[in-house]
């Protein structure tokens, strides 16, 4: 952290030392002889930490860290004593003071307290500028997000929104497919039409074909009353076929012609029935692989796959996992009727170093949790599930693959080195490195551009 920080003590040679110290790692250092004169100081030039004395003529320390507290809770505050007892400590967090700091104190324990500090300030300003984020958009957009893959993600709908073309839309379980499926329709022609939604593995194998296409009276036991299928139901709207890898393969063909003639024949029935659709697929299969295994019809694939969208898993992300959290408190608090809590720092912290394999519904889900068990401003960390409280963002960077002992890198490295190595162990073969990778091939093309990996000649699927 390179941050602005306030120095308050009557001792120059103090204020000195700890500026000395403070610049050598990277601070801006302003000093301050008096609590009244850092009070005018951050009025004209706000500050990220203060560190204070205690004990100081006119106004001493404490009541400078409740004065600014007073001003700016999200301030953090160090104060600096050289009579600590416990009395005293308890005092000091009592006036809203972060950290307390017992005369004489190593360097490294002021660096570390101001950096802890200066993170606080940093996530507390975040979770704050997203939390009003929320507010702004959400009667704008259904796909919230502020990171790169959720900007294109939105210019990618956008532009393949106002077509009529079958969508294929790729992502893990949880990350919002049917989401995505509805922005599709609302943002497309088809919008005034009925949006009907299947989740084609909740089916039983033998109402499957009943479920798609209908059925007249009597077409088998138990057929009462005709029915009319999905594909009928949606007409002149959308129909969102979710885990379609899961379509039985003896049911694949008729699916296929159904979609290529825009007829479909009912169970039972003697005739076809015309239907006006826009089809969207969605699956967190590898169709590619299925279709190499026989499971799905290479043709009913194609056929699906006209336009691709991949939604991007919530680690993608980044901070839009805030962002998210704070929109289903602010959703759990409208319909309780109550004021939405906000997220602790630490929460955050814990929220961010989280990986989320069950994505956008595990958060949301989370986030319910820590709902109705907090019953004060904030969402803490004892509110989340117990396999969160103990997630934090890595101290450390870690190893690559091949590091030796001594060799420690950043993540984006590690990932970089372990991507280019199994595409080398796959030949250049960009399909089949995506799918040891478990990962979409647009997703391995925007890494490879990013990196310059990709050659003058090759282009992202699209």
């Amino acid at each position: 952290m390179h941050g602005r920080i306030l120095v308050v003590d009557d001792d120059a040679a103090m204020r000195d030392l700890l500026r000395e110290e403070l610049e050598l790692r990277g601070y801006t250092v302003r000093l301050a002889a008096s609590a009244e004169a850092a009070l005018a100081a951050v009025e004209l030039d706000p500050a990220d930490v203060v560190v204070t004395d205690l004990r100081m003529p006119g106004l001493g320390g404490m009541s400078l860290c409740r004065q600014l507290h007073a001003r700016d809770p999200s301030l953090p505050v160090i104060l600096m004593t050289g009579f600590g007892s416990m009395d005293v400590a308890i005092d000091a967090i009592r006036s809203g003071a972060y950290d307390f700091l017992v005369k004489p104190f190593e360097p490294e324990q002021l660096a570390l307290a101001v950096e802890r500090a200066g993170t606080l300030r940093a996530l507390r300003s975040e979770v704050a500028t997203l939390r009003a984020e929320v507010r702004r958009t959400t009667n704008r957009a259904r796909l919230h997000g502020t990171s790169p893959v959720m900007v294109r993600l939105r210019e990618t709908v956008a532009q393949i929104a106002a077509t009529q073309a079958t969508v294929l839309v790729r992502g893990e379980s949880g990350t919002g497919k049917e989401l995505v499926s509805r922005e599709l329709h609302a943002l497309g022609p088809r919008a005034q039409g009925p949006f009907v939604a299947e989740n084609l593995a909740a089916i039983p194998a033998d109402l499957m074909e009943s479920t798609l296409f209908g059925h007249v009276k009597g077409a088998f036991t138990g057929a009462a009353g005709a029915r009319q299928g999905l594909l009928q139901r949606a007409h002149g709207g959308t129909l969102l076929l979710d885990e379609v890898g899961e379509l039985p393969l003896a049911l694949q063909p008729k699916l296929l012609r159904a979609l290529e003639e825009r007829r479909a024949r009912p169970v039972g029935a003697d005739h076809e029935v015309a239907f006006d659709v826009r089809i969207i697929a969605a699956t967190h299969r590898d169709l590619e692989a299925a279709v190499a295994q026989g499971s799905f019809r290479r043709d009913l694939f194609f056929r699906l796959a006209v336009l691709e969208v991949d939604v991007p898993a919530l680690r993608e992300r980044g901070r839009d996992v805030l962002l998210l959290a704070q929109q289903f408190l602010d959703e759990h608090a409208a319909r309780a009727g109550r004021p939405a809590p906000g997220l602790h720092p630490d929460t955050a912290a814990a929220l961010l170093g989280w990986p989320w394999p069950g994505n956008v519904r595990e958060l949301r889900n989370a986030m319910e949790h820590a709902f109705v068990l907090c019953a004060g401003p904030e969402i803490l960390p004892r509110h989340l599930p117990d396999r969160l409280q103990s997630a934090r963002p890595s101290a450390a960077p870690a190893p690559a693959l091949d590091a030796g002992p001594a060799e420690l890198l950043p993540l984006d490295v590690v990932e970089k080195r372990h991507i280019l190595s199994v595409l080398a162990a796959c030949g250049g073969n960009k399909a089949q490195a995506a799918r040891v990778l478990a990962i979409g091939r647009k997703t391995l093309y925007r890494k490879l551009e990013l990196w310059g990996e990709l050659g003058a000649d090759e282009a992202e699927p699209d």
